[in-house]
Formats: structure tokens, sequence, C-alpha cells
């Protein structure tokens, strides 16, 4: 079997203390037998070539990250081939008023249970929109990142998963890197 490309997204490496250099990732990464490892910017987000499932492939991840820098880190990965499917089911695609920065799609190791929409709704403060599509939750959160009160532990609990989140813009910029990969 050859190897294909995966994308994992990182939930909180460089903050609060977690420093984890991309460099030294795609280093680690490389150790562990992955090709050509790249990075995105140093919020943690992956892309390698590799050989097996997804969850095995994250729980690699996640115990070598833990035993080089200390810290535990989720990893959520997902083949590469699969990544156009969020851009494409994209619920705010055709929303003239979605600003890519503000829009974000979270994902975790299990899809969201269908009430996981519902659940964050009581959170949410005026003009922000929450919407399942396939295994991602996405949130338009309008103008109100940084004061909103969906937070990370609201949307894990709704998923029942660590989750991570990454801006549309960020979700396009890895689909731009994987076509180049070839």
């Amino acid at each position: 079997m050859a190897a294909i490309d995966f994308i994992a997204l990182l939930r909180a490496v460089n903050v609060g203390g977690r420093k984890l250099p991309m460099a030294d990732l795609r280093a680690l990464v490389g150790e562990l037998g992955f090709e050509r490892p790249e990075t995105y910017i140093q919020s943690g987000n992956l892309i390698f070539g590799a050989k097996g499932s997804d969850a095995k492939l994250a729980a690699r991840l996640e115990k070598a990250i833990a035993e080089r820098f200390g810290f535990t880190v989720p990893a959520i990965v997902r083949k590469g081939s699969e990544w156009r499917a969020y851009i494409e089911g994209n619920p705010f695609a055709h929303d003239i008023n979605a600003i890519p920065k503000m829009l974000h799609v979270l994902l975790a190791a299990k899809p969201p249970p269908v009430d996981a929409a519902d659940a964050l709704a009581r959170y949410a403060k005026a003009g922000e929109r929450i919407r399942i599509a396939g295994d991602a939750l996405w949130i338009d959160y309008g103008a109100a990142v940084g004061t909103s009160k969906l937070t990370p532990a609201a949307i894990d609990r709704a998923f029942g998963a660590p989750a991570t989140g990454r801006n549309l813009n960020t979700v396009l910029k890895l689909q731009d890197m994987i076509e180049a990969r070839g």
C-alpha cells in the first residue's frame, strides 16, 4: 500500500506555554516515518504522507508529541483526499455576510451528535450561527470572536470529544497545499 496524504490539526499548540515549533514538529513526523511533512503557520496544521487509518495516525502523533514535548495534544487527522468535502459542505458558502476569517470548521475524532448545534445555540451571541455538515461543525462567529461564549469546553461537550477549529482561510490554504503535492 502506497502512502497517502493526510492533514492533521493539532489543538492548542503555541498558546499558554505549550510551545511546539513547527520545524521540530516536521522533524518529529519525519522520525515517525511519515513522508514529506509540511506545516502551515504556527497553530499546528500539518500535512504528511503515511500509511494507516486516521485514528491510528492521530494516536501515533499524540504519543510522539507527548513523549518529545511533555504535553498532550489532541490530533485530528483526515485524509487529504477528503478535505475538499469540508469546503464543498460549508453551509455558509453562499452567504455574502460570512467573513472567511470569522467562519470556522470544527472537527473531532468523531462526528458531532445530531443535537450538537442545538446544544451550542444556547451559548451563541447575537449574530453567531452554528450548523452541522457531515462530520464537521461550522460556526460563523460574525463579529463575536474573542467575545464569544462558544468556548472550547462548550464545544467539546457538544461534540462529546476534544475538537479543534480552523477558519475558512486556513481550510482553503490546506486544500491548496494538498493539491500542490500532486
